[in-house]
């Protein structure tokens, strides 16, 4: 297990026992196909986290003291198909300990695997997908587990819901559902999208959250760079609202491509991480006990995964 503790906080927030929050890094950068360096990702959000302060001001809450496990990183990269099983296999025994699990990728492809997980132990998933581009293809360059197919297995097996696209091929228009997707040029003149977002949400939702989704005007520092994306307070405040209005079960954050000239991208993933983690425990006191409600009999509605369910 891992010695370092999650932005440094003290080591009685920091067990795996008695911690409500389990964050798993996965430095996998295989098979993006531009800039490369998402692998060093979660090594450079992991030092800002360190330098960001710990109270929050819109809350007046420290949501660390609520416990946040620091879990070994996924170091796996054989291939695709052997991160994003080790990624499904790591995240759902966490989610079976009965945790609020949180991953730091890496590039996109990761989410195949966390997808996977979250959907086989929550019903009636819904994955919201916050995202520059769609990552709706069947297979890219011979694999399924390509970053640009990051969330087609969750359209074929979830209610999958698509904000802030802005950047596409043509093929995807196949497998896209339009109703369910939010494109950042309606976004831009839509004041009413972040209300029409949560009404397409089911229940149960699972975030995976692309760093591309912003503007590169305040986040540069990813592979794919989009013009035209979100800014940090809509983007708070529409993220404010999912957690508030739906029961949010996990979340990813992937793609931050560091650049030692431009740190405060860094900085922005650190601190777009633990307000997620503010609004998740918005209202929760410290000693309260925590129930993910995983349904521990369901099984795996997934036909691409090949593993059998180990309940």
């Amino acid at each position: 297990m891992s010695t370092k503790t999650y932005a440094g906080i003290p080591q009685k927030y920091a067990a795996l026992e008695t911690s409500k929050i389990v964050l798993i890094p996965v430095p996998y950068d295989g098979t993006s196909t531009w800039q490369k360096g998402a692998d060093k990702g979660p090594e450079a959000f992991l030092d800002a986290s360190e330098n960001m302060e710990l109270y929050d001001i819109e809350t007046q809450t420290e949501v660390y003291k609520q416990g946040v496990f620091l879990a070994d990183a996924i170091t796996e990269n054989s291939s695709p198909d052997a991160v994003v099983s080790e990624v499904h296999k790591v995240t759902k025994d966490y989610i079976k300990r009965n945790k609020f699990v949180t991953i730091f990728g890496g590039e996109h492809s990761i989410s195949i695997g966390t997808i996977r997980a979250f959907n086989e132990c929550f019903d009636d998933l819904t994955v919201l997908h916050i995202d520059a581009h769609a990552d709706l293809r069947k297979d890219f360059h011979g694999s399924t587990c390509n970053h640009a197919c990051a969330v087609y297995e969750a359209s074929q097996t979830t209610n999958l819901v698509q904000v802030g696209i802005r950047s596409m091929d043509i093929a995807e228009t196949r497998v896209m559902d339009e109703e369910k997707v939010f494109f950042a040029h309606d976004m831009a003149k839509d004041e009413y999208w972040m209300d029409k977002v949560i009404e397409a949400l089911g229940d149960n939702v699972f975030i995976t959250f692309d760093l591309d989704a912003f503007d590169p005007s305040i986040l540069p520092s990813t592979g794919t760079p989009e013009p035209g994306g979100l800014f940090w307070y809509e983007t708070l405040d529409f993220l404010k609202q999912v957690f508030e209005e739906r029961n949010v079960v996990g979340f990813d954050i992937v793609e931050l491509c560091p650049n030692e000239d431009e740190r405060a991208s860094d900085f922005v993933a650190a601190k777009l991480y633990y307000k997620m983690l503010t609004y998740k425990f918005a209202g929760t006191e410290e000693g309260d006990e925590y129930d993910n409600h995983f349904t521990e009999t369901k099984k795996s509605v997934s036909k691409f995964n090949t593993e059998e369910d180990e309940y």
